[in-house]
Formats: C-alpha cells, structure tokens, sequence
C-alpha cells in the first residue's frame, strides 16, 4: 500500500495485488497529442541546444540537490562508483516520480538520457521540460524501433549516458524488485559498454529530519558495473547481463 502528498510524500494509496509486473498505476493529465514518425529525431546533436541542455543540467541538479535533501532526505551510497567519463547504462528500480532527478544527482555533471513511455510526452509543459532534461520516447510501434536503438548507440558511443527502468513501469515506494525487461540489457550489448545497477531503498529518517519527516528517507545505492560476457552469443548475453544486473539489485538489503 502506497500514499502520495504533496512533494511526494503519502495520499493516493495503491493496491499492486494480482497486477502485471509492469502496469502503469501513476498517471498524469495526459492531454496533449504526441506521435513519433520516421523522421523523429530523438537525441539533437545541435551545438547550441546541447550547450543549453548542460546549462540547465548543472542549474537543475544544484536545485534538485537542495530539494531532494530536503523533501525526501535524499542521499547517495557509494557514489565513487559512478562511471562518469565512458559509455554506461545505468539501471534502477523505479519507485518514485523524482527518482530520475536522483539518478541524475548521482552523475553530476554528465548528460543522461532517460528512455520513457509516450505518455509522458502528452502532459503540458512538463514534456517540453523532461526533453530539456533528457527524456526519449520509447516509440510503441516496431518499425520505429530501429531508429530509437541507432539514436540510443550512437549516443553511447559518443560516451553519453542512458538511464534506464527495466521494470517499465513506476510503482510509487513499491519496496519489492519486478521482473526486468531486456531492453536496457539490449542496448549494452549493442553498444559492448558496461550496466550499472542501482537501487533505491527506504531508510528511518536521522537527525533534524524526524522532526518534519514522517516518512522514510529514500537512498540510493550505486552498485559495481557489470559488463557483457562477449564469449557467449548474442541473445546469451543480453539475458546473462538482465540475470546478473537484476540479482545485484535484488540482493541488496539494508
């Protein structure tokens, strides 16, 4: 059972009884029409925006870290493990609608890209505002597939990097880990670069946050990087790279 407030904190609670791993129970107001066709370009390359797009990265992520510190007592375990200056595929459990910022905290500094469903892109402003920040539709029809993986290697190969939830879905502080979908584990094989699992977890607030927080903090937990075995074949290794990147998360416990 799962409540939301304002800032994210408790309200709306959730029944994740009998559900598809990977249902979608958070919506958004979802008004605006958006398509991706064949000549969608996912990831601009333009000098410009690019220079834009990391101005407001270093701004946001100064704010973000004040409020997440704040809101949701956030903090960052074992963050010297972050692969910061090469290609990497981070992946994470997906437990909270700021949990992308967090992502990005643990990064600093770095462009990230985080692929996410169409439905995001139909809210007004925000989806102008995640596309600043980094988010790609994941296109729903096949035939657009194959220019979404190009856009996601290239963008590896220019030592980006891509966060992904292979969940697919956000459940709201869901303290369990789903099935994982092969996508991300796909796109590291692909691009021969390493996944970094990460996981979220709840911890008791300390300090001067028992006063104001009457929910648990949330942590994040930077794991080793774990990198395809290139002496098994193509499809043995995407499903070797899920196995090893969903029991790393999964045996974390705290």
């Amino acid at each position: 059972m799962i409540y939301f407030t304002r800032f994210g904190d408790v309200m709306k609670k959730y029944d994740y009884n009998n559900l598809p791993s990977d249902a979608h129970v958070f919506h958004l107001w979802e008004v605006m029409d958006f398509n991706i066709d064949s000549n969608y370009n996912y990831i601009s390359q333009n000098p410009i925006y690019l220079f834009l797009k990391r101005i407001v990265y270093i701004v946001f992520d100064f704010l973000l870290k004040i409020i997440n510190n704040v809101m949701f007592g956030y903090k960052i375990i074992d963050k010297n493990k972050a692969i910061k200056k090469s290609k990497v595929i981070s992946v994470s459990n997906h437990i909270h609608p700021m949990d992308c910022t967090m992502i990005s905290l643990i990064y600093f500094k770095n462009l990230i890209y985080f692929p996410t469903i169409i439905n995001n892109f139909k809210i007004p402003f925000i989806r102008k505002l995640i596309k600043l920040l980094g988010a790609i539709p994941i296109p729903s029809k096949k035939d657009d597939k194959k220019s979404f993986y190009e856009s996601i290697n290239n963008a590896l190969n220019d030592n980006n990097h891509i966060h992904m939830y292979p969940e697919g879905s956000m459940w709201p502080y869901y303290n369990k880990l789903r099935d994982f979908k092969y996508g991300a584990f796909k796109m590291a094989v692909d691009a021969n670069c390493p996944v970094q699992p990460i996981k979220f977890i709840y911890q008791k607030p300390k300090g001067i946050k028992k006063i104001y927080k009457r929910k648990d903090c949330i942590n994040a937990i930077v794991l080793d990087p774990i990198y395809p075995n290139n002496e098994l074949n193509y499809y043995d290794r995407i499903n070797d790279l899920k196995e090893k990147a969903f029991n790393a998360i999964d045996k974390v416990v705290i």
